[in-house]
This record gives C-alpha cells, structure tokens and sequence, in this order.
C-alpha cells in the first residue's frame, strides 16, 4: 500500500497535512453540571457531589502531595543530570509521562464527580513516524494546554485537600466539645482557634466550632466545584471558537475530496471507457463497410465490437462502485470489506469486529479509504500481501471507527496532491476523523484511519 508514488519514491513523514482533531480536550456538549447547562441536578444530586468532593479532597490531600512530589523529584533529577551524559534527558521524559498520568487521571476525577461532559484528556497525537516523530510529539505534550490545566487542577485539590483534613478534625473536636461537661472537664480547647477555656464554655465552642467548621467545608466544596469548572472546562467562546475551527477544516476537506475525486473520474473516464467507445464505434464502422462485400470480416469485427462493449460495461460498473458501493447501504461495512477483499489483486487478510452500524457518512469514509489504499498497494508497492483490520472503538466518549491496512511492499509512500492518497486524508478529516501514515523506505506502509461514528 502506497500513494501514487513511484517505489523509490522519498517516503512520507506527516501522517497528514491537515490540522488533527481537538487534541486532549475536546468541546463536548456541557453536561446538567457545566456552566451554562439547561438542566441543574437536584439538590440531593449537588449534596451528595459535594460530600464526594469533600472525601476526595482529603484523599487527594495526601496523595497530591506524593504526585507533586514525584514530579519536582523526575525535573529536579532531569535538570540537574542533564549535564552526565544526558542521563537526565530520561528523567524528563519519564517527567512528561507522569504529568500526563497525573493529568488524566484528574480530568476522570472531576469528570466522575462533576458530571462536566469532560472528555478524557488524550495525548497529542504523534504526526511523524520513527524516532524524531515520537520526539517531537513529546515536546508537544511538555506544552499541551489541557494537560497543564489538569496538573493546575491536581495543585488547587492539594491544597484544599490539605484544608479539609484539619477542618474534619476540628468538626469531629467540636462534637466532642458538646458532650465535655458530662466528662466533668474543667477547661478545654476550642477547635480552630486552640484556645483554652473553663469547662463551662465547652457546649458553647462546640456549636461554635461546629457551625464554623461546617461552614467552612461547605465553601470549600463549593469553591472546588467553581475553580474545577473555571481551569478545566472550555469557556462558551472556545467551545464556539473550536466548533468554527472545525467545521471550517471539515468544509475545505469536503471540497477537496470532491475536486480529487472529479479529477480521478475524468481521468478514468479519459483514459479508459471513453478510448474503448471510441474504439468501438470505429469498429462497427469498419463492419458496416464490409457487411456487404466481406460479411464474415464484417461478423468478425461485431464480435469484436461486442467484446469491447462488455468491456467498457464492465469499467462503467467499477468506476460506478467507486463512487457508490450500494452493498455498503444494504448490508453493511463488514459485507462491502468482504467483496472488496475478494476482488483485490493482492491477497487480503480480513478482520472485522464492528459491534453496530454507524452514519452513512462514517461508514463510507472508512470503506473508500481501504479501497484506495488496496487499489495503490496493487500499483505500487510490489507487496504479495495486505492486512485490514477494523474495529469499533470508544475513544474519550466517542464511538468511532477505526482501521488500519497495512502491506509488506517496498513502501515510500508518499500524499501528492491530487492522488490516492491525498483523497484519503481529504475524505476522513471532512468526516471529522484523524489519519496516521507510516512508510519508510523498505516498508511495510500502514495507514491508520479513525472517523467518529456520528459523523
């Protein structure tokens, strides 16, 4: 499977040309918990959500503390042993991991709290193959703005984590303040404030200290909710401003994958049915000046005619299934996988686990873009086999579709615009999908495709 490049052709390093999805965090629809929701949960809903954020704050508390703490230790040990060797270069790549885990890990606390509408925070995609890409999508991660946010997130539950467990205990003091004078106690310390009073104050400081307390858990529950809310959900603008982006890249893709995909009828047509027409009507032609002094010349020549015509027909109804494969209405992707495979040049091992029909839209993108990458791989990669696999993915939320062919030819695969390869990429981004390539010199090529399926 390669492009419309020759095989000695430079290979290919960006997986594609357009700007991928939303990475990270993506602007999903604001759930009855997001600012500016049309639902508002019920009180009993926001009660229990608050005691949960209370119970995570004291856990986070403590072990925010050994998350920031194994984090300041991987950058403090990666600057300072970058000098031997480069040995530190290590310790900071296992640093942009663990701010990455840790990230994610708080965007699916908040999110399970919350009920934000979050999607899970994804990492940035690699857009390169081999050793420089994964480098490079390293450095994007070390920037990434969403993962940042959730480190930010992480700090701000550290501290108010570390604000609730005092206050528990001042809560649990304050209760066993009311019950001091049965004890006989002749003075006593009034929780939050440590201050020593005579016995007789006790009830006292404990409603006291135990309305402060409450208060104080309250609001810091309710800030948590507002900061979480403020530092990791997308602002009505941005979401607005990203939706544009989007639908902006889907649009020009939509084009461009029509005015590809016109280029290549006309040149089928141009090249291949319309010769052959010609060359009928010439044929019939010549019968039709020797259909009186030469009738079996004449016969001969019909016959002829008559082959070419199936021919033609023949070329008609592929070009037809190249734009339109009606098995794929009728019977689904599995089914037009299936006879695709079957009529492929090059042997294909076909595995296909797809749980539900997805959008029209979705199935299509998928099904063309094998199709072209089998049709290269037959004129260009000099491969004797290829591989497909499909499968239904969930992927932050998102049910999508996913597949990736790949061949054993001499790779080099390459996107020149207008060619195979360029509809490809084109197709899938104006179906809001992503594409990855991989074809170094040598092979093997693998393309990677993904196109939500509510596309």
């Amino acid at each position: 499977m390669t492009s419309n490049a020759p095989p000695d052709a430079v290979p290919a390093r960006e997986a594609s040309p357009l700007p991928p999805a939303p990475a990270s965090l993506a602007a999903a629809p604001l759930s009855s918990g997001a600012a500016g929701g049309p639902h508002r949960p019920s009180r009993a809903v926001r009660f229990g959500r608050h005691l949960g954020a209370l119970a995570q704050l004291a856990a986070v508390g403590v072990l925010g503390i050994v998350a920031l703490s194994i984090l300041v230790g991987l950058l403090s040990a990666g600057v300072g042993l970058l000098p031997a060797l480069g040995i530190g270069l290590l310790f900071l790549v296992a640093f942009v991991y663990a701010l990455y885990a840790t990230a994610w890990v708080e965007y699916e606390r908040v999110e399970g709290l919350y009920d934000y509408g979050l999607r899970s925070l994804r990492a940035v995609p690699r857009q390169r193959p081999g050793f420089a890409g994964w480098l490079r999508s390293l450095g994007r991660q070390s920037i990434d703005g969403p993962m940042w946010r959730g480190i930010a997130s992480v700090a701000i539950a550290t501290i108010l984590g570390l604000t609730v467990l005092p206050l528990v205990g001042a809560l649990a003091s304050s209760v066993a303040l009311l019950f001091a004078p049965l004890m006989g106690a002749q003075s006593v310390v009034l929780p939050i404030v440590r201050a020593q009073v005579p016995g007789e104050w006790a009830v006292l400081g404990g409603v006291v200290g135990l309305i402060l307390s409450l208060a104080l858990l309250v609001g810091i529950a309710l800030l948590h909710a507002v900061l979480t809310r403020a530092i990791l959900v997308p602002s009505r603008e941005a979401q607005f401003a990203e939706q544009a982006r989007t639908a902006g890249t889907q649009r020009e893709s939509a084009v461009r994958a029509g005015e590809v995909e016109r280029t290549r009828i006309e040149r089928d047509l141009h090249d291949g049915v319309q010769p052959r027409l010609v060359s009928v009507a010439m044929t019939l032609g010549l019968a039709q000046q020797k259909i009186d002094d030469d009738p079996d010349a004449a016969k001969e020549l019909i016959d002829e005619a008559h082959t070419s015509t199936k021919a033609a027909i023949t070329e008609l109804r592929q070009l037809a299934r190249g734009i339109h494969a009606s098995v794929l209405d009728d019977r689904g992707l599995d089914a037009a996988l299936s006879a695709l495979a079957a009529r492929s040049h090059v042997p294909v091992q076909l595995d296909v686990r797809v749980d539900s029909r997805c959008s029209r839209t979705a199935e299509a993108a998928v099904y063309f873009a094998i199709a072209e990458t089998l049709t290269n791989a037959a004129k260009h990669s000099r491969a004797s086999e290829t591989r497909v696999v499909v499968r239904s993915r969930d992927d932050g939320g998102v049910h999508s579709l996913w597949a990736r062919v790949e061949d054993n030819g001499v790779g080099g695969a390459r996107v020149l615009p207008g060619g195979g390869l360029d509809g490809i990429l084109n197709r899938i981004v104006a179906a809001g999908g992503t594409t990855r390539l991989d074809s170094p010199l040598g092979g093997p090529t693998s393309l990677e495709v993904s196109v939500p399926c509510a596309s």
